[in-house]
């Protein structure tokens, strides 16, 4: 993922038992194709270079079991520490809090959700039969990506679409190359976290 034309659109398969997405650039191309392991006690999600899954480019895997306050590491293909995103545990019940941690334990940006209402309404009708179907186009929670100036370099929003399947990440200021690779991932992570949280 190197050099992506912003924005970045995620569209999650709602045709898969498996909680999977595809990322896709401004153009259409497809950046990587992200799959998360079923029925495992630790998240494990591989990132493959296409929807064809031929070659794995990172990997991401919990710290441990529980994922209440579980920090997730992001590998590279040579098995190589790129950083993690850590959940802010309780802080994260109402309003959806995390941290991106780089390669050498520092924290580098925090991840905030910008309004916990709306994520609440999405939820709570998201359960109604036949209300759920257009929730996707009601309720759009949105996350900002801050820098430890807290200035936003990066944000995440949910697209109106059917079944929530659409998001967008779009980048709002400049930074290191290997920065916006620990963030997207982060992020990519992050929203299988949120997506399954309601």
């Amino acid at each position: 993922m190197k050099e992506l034309q912003f924005p970045l659109e995620l569209i999650f398969n709602i045709t898969t038992i498996s909680n999977d997405f595809t990322a896709k650039d401004v153009r259409g191309n497809t950046v990587a194709y992200v799959k998360q392991k079923m029925f495992k006690l630790k998240e494990d999600i591989s990132v493959f270079e296409n929807e064809r899954k031929s070659k794995v480019i990172f990997k991401i895997k919990a710290d441990q079991w529980i994922d209440f306050s579980a920090a997730y590491s992001f590998t590279d293909d040579q098995g190589r520490r790129l950083g993690k995103i850590a959940r802010k545990g309780w802080a994260s019940l109402w309003k959806a809090k995390y941290e991106l941690i780089d390669q050498h334990e520092k924290l580098q940006y925090n991840i905030r959700e910008e309004n916990a209402w709306v994520k609440v309404l999405d939820g709570l009708f998201g359960q109604i039969p036949l209300l759920n179907i257009a929730t996707g186009y009601l309720f759009n929670p949105a996350y900002k990506v801050t820098n430890l100036q807290d200035e936003i370099v990066f944000r995440l929003s949910k697209e109106p679409s059917f079944f929530g399947r659409k998001f967008k990440i779009a980048k709002i200021k400049t930074a290191d190359n290997d920065d916006d690779q620990r963030i997207i991932l982060g992020l990519m992570m992050m929203i299988l976290l949120e997506r399954r949280r309601g």
